[in-house]
Order: C-alpha cells, then structure tokens, then sequence
C-alpha cells in the first residue's frame, strides 16, 4: 500500500504537542508539512514518506528518513527540535517561523509596483544567517529562496536543513546527497548527480545556490535557461554546460551576484565576503 498524500499527523505528534489547531501549508512528493498550534507554541511539523517509482521517476526512500535527520541536524545546532516515526517514515517537529521568504518578499520591486530601491537589508539578513551556517561547521545543501524567511524583525532564518552535510549523525539517518532543487544547483553538483548520482555540496555550491536566489528573486528569471517542462536530466544538463544569464542589476550588488554564479568554485566570493559586499551595498543607498 502506498501512504497516504498529504500525510496525516502521526499520532506521536498529538502525543507529543497536544495541538489545538492545524493547518496544511505544504503537500508534494514524499513531504507534507503541518502548521501546528498549541495552547503555548507554534511548531513546523514535516512528515516523511517514500516516494514510490512511477514511469517519470524511478522512486526513492530518503524522502522517508529526512525529517528525523532534520531533526538531529537541528539538535547538533543547539535549536529545538524532536523526530519520531510513523507507519510509512518519520517526523519532526521545530519552531514555526513567522516571516515571507525572500522571493515573496521581492515580488513588489519585481513587479515594479512600489518603484522604491531593492531592500538590500533582508539580502544581508540572509546572508548572515548562512555565514553562521558555515561557520558553525554545516553546509546547507538545498539553498533556494523559500529557505530563507524573514522575520517581522528583519532578522532572517534559514530552514529545511534535512540536506545539510557538516557532522556525524546516525547511520540509519544518512543516505546519499540526492542533489537540490535543480534551480539553484551549481554546475559542479549538477555535473556529479550526473555522473555518479550524488554528490558532496560545498560552502561554495551554498554561495551559488544563493546568488541563484537573489537572481531569480530579483528577476523573476531563472539563472540559467531551460524549457519549464524539461526533464531534471535535461535541466541538469543545461546547468552543467551553459552559462548564466547576463547579470544585469546595477551597482556593486549585481557584480557580487554575478560573482557567485561564477562556474568555479574558487572563484566564488565566501559567505563572510558576500555579507561583507552586500553590507557595503546597503551603505550606499543609505
């Protein structure tokens, strides 16, 4: 029997969290995730399955397993988090982040709605927020613009860390690195998954997945070109062999941008640099 989409809340969530209201916010292939109240807290509560094999794709089980890492991954970051199983794979449950992601919050400068300047400060945020990343030892590995929300506050938070490489965790959490969201990918890992079908991301895929967000966020356009309906090996090909397209936005902030798209890792500003870059950015509009 296949398990059920959207996943139900398992009943060690009730157990658990005792919720009082919930709400669906994701449901798609091998995750469902549930906005859940409690009489005190707000909570993320991501549910795991498998991904069964159909004619377009073979199928795969670390969709499964990936909240309970989630979860351990969290722990190791000193950050709130518990992970349990489920009759078809496991849970976690972590503090709700209120905030818009960064592509939501452009879309009035994208659309040319406000005609007021880019709001530099939440790109900073952001970056801040994966330099400590790095710092801390971690790589995140799915950089894309829905991973970072900022907050109320204008402080960001980075979160779905269940691909994140950077420490030991428990050998029944671990699987190979099946690649990210092909959008932001760097050639490099494109290139591995698929060659070899993993591979190991870096701080540097982490700082070009990032400038492929501001990209698409800024623009609207995707860094590099395919057709909307390609295959991901399609998509993976085009990332690996064609160039970017041409960084247009003006000022030291589109030569930083242009700069982490650069297909060499090497060449690739680190997060301090990039915060240090966008910093700049932001004292000179003020």
């Amino acid at each position: 029997m296949e398990p059920p989409a959207p996943c139900p809340l398992p009943r060690g969530v009730a157990h658990a969290l005792e919720p009082v209201g919930t709400r669906l916010v994701v449901n798609r292939r091998g995750s469902t995730v549930w906005d859940v109240r409690t009489e005190a807290e707000r909570y993320a509560v991501k549910v795991g399955r498998p991904v069964p094999p159909s004619d377009d794709h073979p199928g795969h089980d670390w969709t499964g397993i990936a909240p309970a890492r989630e979860a351990v991954i969290l722990q190791h970051l000193q950050s709130s988090a518990v992970y349990g199983t489920w009759e078809y794979g496991t849970w976690n449950a972590q503090p709700w982040h209120a905030g818009t992601d960064l592509h939501e919050l452009w879309k009035p400068q994208r659309n040319g709605e406000t005609g007021i300047p880019l709001d530099l400060r939440s790109a900073l945020a952001c970056a801040t927020k994966l330099a400590a990343l790095h710092d801390s030892g971690w790589v995140h590995g799915d950089i894309q613009p829905a991973h970072f929300i900022i907050g109320p506050d204008g402080a960001a938070a980075i979160i779905d860390l269940a691909l994140a490489q950077g420490g030991l965790l428990p050998h029944e959490l671990e699987f190979p690195y099946p690649g990210c969201l092909v959008h932001y990918e760097s050639p490099e890992i494109s290139r591995s998954i698929l060659d070899s079908r993993t591979a190991v991301p870096t701080t540097a895929s982490d700082v070009y997945g990032f400038g492929a967000s501001l990209f698409i966020s800024i623009t609207g356009w995707r860094h590099v070109e395919y057709p909307d309906d390609a295959p991901r090996t399609v998509q993976r090909k085009a990332i690996a062999t064609k160039p970017h397209r041409p960084v247009k936005i003006p000022g030291i902030f589109g030569k930083l941008v242009d700069a982490m798209l650069s297909p060499v890792p090497e060449d690739r500003p680190t997060s301090h640099e990039v915060c240090s870059i966008i910093a700049c950015a932001v004292d000179a509009t003020d």
